[in-house]
């Protein structure tokens, strides 16, 4: 009997300091968590996976998890990134199961390469959140499937590209410009085909003199190759170009290198850096940089938006979307030190007309080079 009441009574004390326990450690704020969204319980933690770039590749995956961090930051979140031992759909599953069994339940993902991944991940991990940014989850047989804990975020690089192309063009006023990209896949090809756009309007309506020739675009095959991007750039410019657009990874960060040591001997070339605004990365000298603007995607706003959403308890699951001018999902830097006041505002006047929808920027190839 004896027994009996002292197993009771450990019983009860055992509940108790679990209910104290339970209480400790969690978030100091008192908002009753959302039923929609497993980001209102204790511990909700945001993954990254990287693609074959780095953390700091000053665009894709930098991008990503500036706004992961930031959003981490501003709602007291967990966050952690992985970087896989390599690029294949096994890596990226491998360093996804990696975070979920760590407790993170919402994991972004940067890149097409991880569409089979997500594919995949979507269906074992039905209770965690996964967004995946410039792909949508298929099998390998391009059927888009975007199960209700995923959702698919793309951009408009075209317009992006566009807006690169007219600044570039009124700031140059003449001469040649060129285009190296990663590999010859939508997102890249679309920088391209906007840019050469850009150009075009400018010519047309701001009487400037650019052109581009078909020898001066040119996609690389990676986004890793550094050395190759380099010597890439050097042909264009001893072939007289004057800037180069980069939409290319770590292919673009050897178009830059070679740029900054022309710059540094006093020979002026420039490139227009993509993703995120690259002018840092640019930097020679002082606070001279060789990145005239850049094109940019936000998609540290995007993975921040995705957080906010599911803390929310809002969480867009099952949906495609699509950053563009209309919801300020794409443009150049808020500030451009190589491009001048007037050059500035007759940017910000064409962004206004392409939010408005009066200009029209085409996704697809048409009469444009490659």
């Amino acid at each position: 009997m004896f027994n009996k009441r002292v197993s009771f009574l450990l019983a009860v004390l055992l509940m108790v300091a679990l209910a104290v326990s339970g209480c400790g450690g969690g978030s100091s704020t008192t908002e009753k968590p959302s039923e929609k969204s497993a980001a209102g319980t204790a511990g909700f933690k945001v993954g990254m996976v990287t693609d074959a770039g780095t953390i700091d590749d000053k665009s894709f995956n930098q991008g990503t998890w500036e706004g992961v961090v930031k959003a981490g930051k501003d709602f007291g979140l967990e966050t952690r990134y992985l970087k896989p031992n390599g690029t294949t759909e096994a890596d990226y599953i491998k360093e996804i199961g990696n975070l979920y069994d760590a407790g993170f339940r919402m994991i972004v993902t940067p890149g097409f390469k991880f569409e089979t991944a997500i594919y995949q991940a979507q269906a074992k991990y039905p209770d965690a959140k996964f967004v995946l940014i410039d792909g949508t989850p298929h099998a390998g047989d391009w059927n888009p499937v975007v199960k209700d804990n995923t959702v698919s975020i793309f951009f408009a690089e075209h317009e992006s590209g566009f807006l690169a192309g007219v600044a570039t063009a009124l700031q140059l006023q003449e001469g040649q410009v060129g285009f190296i990209g990663g590999m010859e896949i939508p997102p890249v090809q679309k920088f391209n085909w906007g840019f050469q756009q850009g150009v075009q309007y400018a010519n047309d309506n701001f009487g400037t003199k650019v052109g581009m020739k078909a020898e001066n675009v040119v996609y690389q095959g990676s986004f890793d190759n550094v050395a190759a991007g380099q010597q890439l750039a050097a042909q264009m410019y001893d072939k007289g170009v004057k800037a180069i657009f980069a939409a290319a990874g770590g292919v673009g960060v050897g178009a830059i290198n070679e740029a900054k040591s022309r710059a540094k001997a006093g020979r002026g070339v420039w490139i227009i850096g993509v993703d995120v605004d690259q002018f840092s990365e640019g930097i020679y000298e002082g606070d001279k940089s060789i990145i005239l603007t850049s094109a940019m995607k936000r998609i540290d706003q995007a993975a921040y938006d995705m957080v906010k959403a599911e803390k929310e308890g809002n969480f867009p699951g099952g949906e495609t979307l699509v950053f563009s001018a209309a919801n300020n999902g794409i443009g150049i830097p808020a500030k451009n030190p190589n491009l001048s006041d007037a050059v500035q505002q007759k940017v910000a006047d064409v962004f206004k007309d392409l939010q408005a929808g009066k200009i029209t920027v085409s996704a697809d190839q048409g009469n444009l080079i490659k």
